[in-house]
């Protein structure tokens, strides 16, 4: 599994995230409480930028039409959304973020 750095931890916003690009992948980098995610920044109902949306208890909600999704599996928690966004491995090293698109081979 190859990780890709994509930000320093301390850009990431406090119950917020921060979108990147790893690649040609939109990413949304997220946190929530104590907790570090990564997850696809376009929405599955309408395909805007998650990274938009608020952080909330473990997910993160749509701007434009308020569908939630969890952070741990990108599933939708409401509607209108009814397909899940991909979630991406994370990892904190040195004060910086990495993220890996890729599955163990």
């Amino acid at each position: 599994m190859t990780y890709v750095k994509v930000c320093p931890f301390a850009d990431v916003p406090a119950d917020g995230a921060l979108a990147v690009e790893v690649g040609d992948a939109p990413v949304a980098i997220v946190r929530s409480g104590d907790d570090l995610y990564a997850l696809s920044d376009i929405c599955s109902h309408a395909e805007v930028s998650l990274s938009e949306g608020e952080v909330e208890d473990g997910t993160i909600e749509c701007w434009l039409h308020g569908s939630c999704f969890d952070l741990r599996t990108g599933k939708p928690t409401n509607p209108p959304a009814t397909q899940p966004v991909a979630t991406y491995k994370v990892k904190v090293e040195d004060g910086d973020v990495y993220v890996s698109l890729g599955s163990d081979d």
